[in-house]
């Protein structure tokens, strides 16, 4: 099979930091190889090196050979007319990508007439298409929308339609599916495969989620530190991978199949530093058996606790008021569960089930339109402002974007402190002792309290929410799809940090995320929720083994290469 790209010794570089270094791969027409690695490992570099859109004062060499031509000699105008008609990116978030202010079939218009040549009335009808081949309802009344009103699945899928306008031979998919709910996701991708065989198209699949290479990927070639550690077929990189860190980023991806738990296990991590000689180096932690118990023996891992619950929901109802003439919209329908102390209990469901209005209700952000939300006995939905305050500190949240929860302006210290203060929780020097000592037990050194979040990492900003939400010292964190956007390794090692704190401080978690796998690690018991009601709920064990409702077998069915099989039998 003839290639149709030829990368060889590509390197990127911005000043003295080489983001790509010596990068050598081939694509064959209809092929899709996976480039797969960390956050920072050059994947996205490599993409934006392929579009000719590295960013000054970024500098690129080597040579990238597209069906013979070499793209780094294209002239400006021969990259334009290259980008979309030849090779065209769909990028990682939709909603910063599009146009805020035209409607999604203005702005496909707008890369028909570009490149197609096509009349106005021509290309919209071709917009209208595009929005049906990519499976959005009603396009021909949908294409009038603007990027706020689709949903996330949906602004991917326009993303998509305006990749695939011009039928390029080469389409480069950077994290297409991160953050989306698992049957979007696998909705996405059948897209992209359809799209692919349909267009007799190649795909560079950029990903850190080793599920979606499995089922999608014909070769995978795995990057660290912006060089490639090894390129093998699917099937042969996930039954015999050669290199250290192929065999960490694997052993680091929970997946169904595994049957991990966290009361017998702690995960496997990857550790990132630098060797004498100033290159970048790892540690691989592998998995262990966990020798002390997870949490306090007096907590059992069965959904009967003695005593009193520390939450309970008994018939809530959340509902969002519309404009006036209208019902208003229901959110949350008559849900009830309990949470223990020492409790992780897990909620799944798709965006738009209710989960994370679910969370705010117990928060009290959204006013509750009926029934009970009882924490440590007291009926929260009957007190007023005043009365809820010295009990909001035994609830706290821990957000999926760390970097957009925490305030830029201020420093780490700044961000702690400021809890405290509020809360009206001790003097100065108390408040710095309390803040160094839970800044130690999330992992990160005192050094940080005088820098800002822009200057720490993915995972490192996450264990600061951890830590600004367990200062105040509550019996229950809510974690709001708080591993959803982070790699394999890191989310392993937030996971192992979440047990532990449960472990050490006797909390209680509600655990909202939409990766299975994440959940069956990490919840003792676990509700399916759909369209504001909960429809299913099960321990660990069962509810994943025996499913009883049709939804949960269909979250289930759309896990990408939930057991790798078609990997090792291929």
């Amino acid at each position: 099979m003839a290639n149709l790209l030829e990368v060889r010794d590509l390197r990127v570089s911005f000043g003295a930091h080489e983001a790509v270094r010596g990068l050598s791969f081939d694509i064959a027409q209809g092929e899709t190889l996976a480039l797969v690695g960390e956050s920072g490992c050059g994947k996205s570099a490599t993409a934006l090196s392929l579009m000719r859109l590295v960013p000054a004062p970024g500098r690129v060499s080597g040579s990238l050979r597209f069906d013979g031509r070499e793209l780094l000699d294209l002239s400006p105008r021969e990259v334009r007319e290259m980008r979309g008609q030849h090779i065209s990116m769909i990028f990682q978030e939709p909603m910063t990508s599009l146009n805020p202010v035209l409607s999604i079939g203005a702005q496909i218009v707008e890369t028909l007439r570009q490149h197609e040549g096509l009349s106005k009335a021509a290309a919209f009808q071709r917009a209208v298409e595009l929005l049906d081949l990519v499976q959005i309802p009603e396009p021909h009344r949908r294409v009038h929308d603007y990027p706020h009103e689709l949903s996330g699945g949906q602004r991917q899928r326009v993303m998509i339609a305006m990749a695939v306008a011009c039928r390029p031979r080469l389409l480069i998919a950077d994290e297409p599916t991160t953050a989306l709910d698992v049957t979007i996701q696998a909705r996405i991708l059948e897209l992209l495969d359809g799209l692919r065989r349909e267009l007799s198209m190649s795909l560079l699949l950029i990903t850190h989620d080793l599920g979606v290479v499995a089922q999608h990927a014909d070769r995978v070639a795995v990057m660290l530190a912006g060089e490639k550690v090894e390129e093998a077929p699917v099937a042969r990189l996930f039954t015999q991978p050669q290199h250290p860190y192929t065999r960490g980023l694997l052993g680091a991806s929970l997946n169904l199949a595994d049957d991990l738990h966290y009361r017998g296990w702690k995960l496997p991590e990857i550790r990132h530093g630098f060797g004498a000689d100033g290159r970048p180096s790892f540690t691989v932690l592998p998995r262990s058996a966990r020798t002390e118990p997870p949490v306090a023996a007096a907590v059992p891992a069965a959904p009967a606790h003695a005593g009193a619950p520390l939450l309970e929901l008994r018939d809530l109802r959340v509902e969002y008021p519309r404009r006036r003439g209208h019902a208003a919209l229901p959110a949350v329908e008559r849900v009830s569960l309990s949470i223990a102390r020492g409790e992780t209990v897990g909620l799944v469901g798709e965006s738009g089930c209710g989960k994370s209005t679910l969370s705010k209700a117990i928060l009290r952000l959204v006013p509750a339109a009926a029934g009970a939300i009882r924490l440590r006995g007291t009926d929260l939905v009957a007190l007023g402002e005043r009365e809820l305050r010295p009990l909001r500190r035994h609830v706290q949240m821990v957000f999926q974007d760390p970097y957009a929860s925490l305030n830029p302006r201020r420093t780490v210290a700044e961000i702690l402190d400021t809890v405290l203060v509020v809360n009206r929780i001790g003097n100065a020097q108390q408040r710095r002792a309390r803040i160094a000592a839970m800044l130690d037990r999330v992992g990160l050194p005192n050094s940080a309290l005088g820098r800002y979040p822009h200057e720490f990492s993915g995972g490192q900003r996450q264990r600061i929410g951890i830590a600004r939400a367990l200062v105040l010292e509550p019996d229950l964190l809510i974690c709001d799809e708080p591993v959803s956007a982070l790699d394999v390794s890191i989310q392993a090692q937030i996971l192992n940090l979440l047990v532990d704190l449960k472990r050490d401080l006797g909390l209680a978690y509600l655990f909202i995320s939409h990766d299975l796998s994440v959940v069956r690690y990490i919840a003792d018991r676990v509700h399916v929720m759909q369209a504001g009601r909960i429809v299913e709920t099960g321990d660990h064990r069962e509810i994943w083994r025996a499913p009883r409702h049709p939804y949960t077998r269909t979250l289930l069915d759309a896990i990408p290469g939930r057991t790798f099989d078609d990997a090792r039998a291929a």
